[in-house]
C-alpha cells in the first residue's frame, strides 16, 4: 500500500472513531486497527497522535464548509441563502451518527493542552464566520448581522449535539429569518 492510500485509510479510520467517540478514548491502536495500517506505518504518517487529530480536522473542515456551500448555492436570493445554511444543519443535524460539532468536541477535549487543535478549530470557526459574512454582504445586509447568525449557528450546533434533535435548526433559522428579514 503506497502512503498515499495509507494515509487515507487512516484519516478514515480516525474520523469515525474521533468522532464517534471522543479523540482522547480513542489510541493510536484503535486506529491500527480500523485502518489496517500497521503501527509502524502509521507513525511514520503521523509520528504524534496530535497531528492525526490535526489532520483529521482540517480534512474535516474542508468536506464540512464544500457540503454547506453546495447546499446553499442552490438557492438564488441572496437572503434564502443565508436561511439556507440553517437548512443545511438541519439536514446535518439528522444524519445518522449525528454528535454534535466535531471542532467543538476536540475544543472541549484538547483544546486547553494543544495549540494545534486550537488552531485547527478557530481556523474552522474564522472561515464559517467569513463565510457567513459574505452571504450577508451579497445580500446587502449591514456587516454586523453575520457574527449574529454566527451565534445563532453555533447555538443552533451545540444544542443540537446535547439534545440530539433536529429542531435547534429551525428555531435558529427562525431567528435569522426575522434578523435578515427575509421573506
Amino acid at each position: 500500500m503506497d502512503s498515499a492510500s495509507a494515509r487515507l485509510r487512516v484519516l478514515d479510520a480516525a474520523e469515525e472513531l474521533f468522532y464517534r467517540r471522543g479523540v482522547k478514548s480513542v489510541g493510536m491502536d484503535d486506529i491500527r486497527a480500523a485502518s489496517g495500517v500497521s503501527l509502524k506505518r502509521l507513525y511514520q504518517l503521523f509520528p504524534a497522535k496530535e497531528q492525526l487529530v490535526e489532520a483529521y480536522l482540517e480534512r474535516r473542515d474542508t468536506r464540512w464548509r464544500g457540503r454547506l456551500a453546495t447546499h446553499v448555492e442552490l438557492h438564488e436570493d441572496p437572503r434564502e441563502r443565508i436561511l439556507a445554511v440553517f437548512d443545511w444543519l438541519r439536514g446535518w443535524f439528522g444524519e445518522e451518527g449525528f454528535r454534535g460539532c466535531a471542532w467543538i468536541n476536540a475544543y472541549g477535549e484538547l483544546g486547553a493542552t494543544s495549540r494545534a487543535v486550537a488552531g485547527q478549530v478557530r481556523a474552522h470557526k474564522r472561515a464559517f464566520r467569513e463565510y457567513l459574512a459574505g452571504l450577508v454582504a451579497d445580500a446587502g445586509l449591514a456587516p454586523e448581522l453575520a457574527g449574529q447568525l454566527f451565534l445563532l449557528a453555533e447555538g443552533a450546533m451545540v444544542t443540537a449535539g446535547v439534545t440530539g434533535r433536529t429542531e435547534p435548526a429551525d428555531e435558529a433559522r427562525a431567528a435569522a429569518r426575522a434578523l435578515v428579514g427575509a421573506r
